[in-house]
Order: C-alpha cells, then structure tokens, then sequence
C-alpha cells in the first residue's frame, strides 16, 4: 500500500533541555501511504520526537519536512491545518462536553466562517456548522461509537474514550495521523480492534500513520516499517524481521530492564 515517495522527512533532529541532548542527530522517513512504527525504551525520547514534530517543542538543529515543505519553526495550529494530527499518551478529551462537541472541536482548524458570522448567526455559518456536524458523525461512525454521540465524554468506558480521541482526530482530516501509545490501557479484544482501525484508516481513508507504542506484538504485527530509538538516536530500522533479530534492540530493551531492576 505504500510508495516510495516520503509524506515526512526527519534529517539531523536535534533537541535539548537545559544542555542535556534529548533527541540527537535523527533521522527517519515516513512513506506516503504507510504504517509505521516508532518504539524504544522507556525515556528513549519517542513523545519528545512527536511534539517536535507537532509544533509543541522547537528543537536546536535539523530540518522536519512533511509533504515537500518545511514545518520547522510553524506552530502547532498550522501544523494541524497542514494535514498532521495526533493523538496524545494520556487522555485530553473535554471532559463535560458530548463525545460529538468533543469531535467537532477537532475541526476548528478547517472552519471558514469568522466570529462576526457565528455572532450573527448567518446562513453560511449555519451551513458549515451542519457540514460539520455530519462529518463529525461519519467519524464517529467510522471509530465505532456513532450510538454515543450525545453521551457526556467523562460517562464513558475508557476504551470509547480512546476512540472519541481517534475521531477526533480523523475530524482535522490529517494526511498523516501520529497516534502516542494508542493501545495503552485497552485489553486484548481492544487492540485487535485497534489494529482492524488503524488498518482500516490508511486502507479506506489514505491516511498515513506513525505510531509510538510499547506492545510489541501490536508493532510488529501491524508495521511496515519500524524505526527504534535510545537515548535519543536511531539505533535500528527495518521491517519487523530485522528488528526482532538485531542484537542492538535486544541489548536496549534487555539491558534498561535490568538498569530498572537494580
């Protein structure tokens, strides 16, 4: 499903905190169409990685290009309106709001219409704000929770909670979707329903996806291309085969296990 040409472009990423090196000299490549993995251990820099790439931190050095053009220095509003969305490791739903106003607040980047308009209520607001309303429904619709649009967000089982954010999400109408830890929390029915979603949105809706995760059987099942960091730099990268075999992954994850357990 994927091609060769690549959606986003990281070269030479480099990013600190009060002198200490927090990503260094990174690089990787996402091809257009594709699924792809970014793992390593706990503190390896991986949430650091996508809130540069989201607009969130400005990193020291290095360039970030995401469909031929440079989103280096944009901020995170523009970013989205780009066509790059995210979900987040833990949970930012407004809570008291409907799972559907929760959604449609997803796609206040595309809205056209301007505060005068909303204030008088004219009819090119009213249109657009029932366009977007049906396309929030088909979102929801999409992620499985279409019967729980008027639910309060807070009243849901953290499983739909999680899909409320994917449809979210899908709502921007992103070319690339970066999903942080999307199986964390959910049980073994629920990631095989995670990995038939993440399916689904790259074959049904062209929409490429990085994801951060620490299941590995959901990585390697699910990957095309995975990219392993520690510590901030690219230690590996390959299919799921190569990763699983290189004594440099395994020499990470075994030996930060065992620097935990002292």
């Amino acid at each position: 499903m994927s091609t060769n040409t690549s959606l986003l472009q990281v070269k030479d990423l480099v990013l600190s905190f009060s002198g200490l090196h927090v990503i260094q000299g990174l690089s990787f490549s996402v091809a257009q169409g594709s699924i792809a993995s970014l793992i390593g251990p706990n503190g390896a820099g991986k949430t650091s990685i996508f809130n540069c790439l989201t607009g969130f931190y400005r990193p020291d050095s290095g360039k970030i290009v995401f469909n031929d053009r440079s989103i280096m220095r944009l901020k995170p509003h523009r970013i989205t309106r780009r066509g790059m969305a995210r979900t987040f490791q833990n949970l930012r739903l407004f809570k008291s709001m409907t799972v559907l106003e929760n959604v449609m607040s997803g796609m206040h980047c595309r809205s056209s219409a301007g505060a005068l308009s909303a204030i008088l209520h004219t009819p090119g607001q009213r249109k657009e704000e029932r366009e977007i309303r049906e396309f929030c429904e088909q979102c929801l619709e999409f992620v499985g929770i279409q019967d729980k649009t008027d639910w309060i967000a807070s009243n849901l089982p953290y499983g739909d909670q999680r899909r409320v954010e994917w449809a979210r999400a899908l709502a921007t109408k992103p070319r690339l979707l970066l999903l942080d830890e999307p199986a964390a929390g959910l049980n073994h029915t629920e990631k095989k329903e995670l990995i038939r979603l993440i399916r689904r949105i790259r074959d049904e809706l062209g929409i490429t996806i990085l994801l951060i995760e620490h299941d590995m059987g959901l990585v390697m099942q699910i990957s095309e291309k995975i990219t392993v960091i520690d510590y901030g730099q690219k230690i590996a990268e390959g299919q799921a085969e190569d990763i699983q075999n290189d004594p440099r992954v395994i020499e990470a994850y075994l030996g930060r296990e065992d620097e935990e357990e002292e």
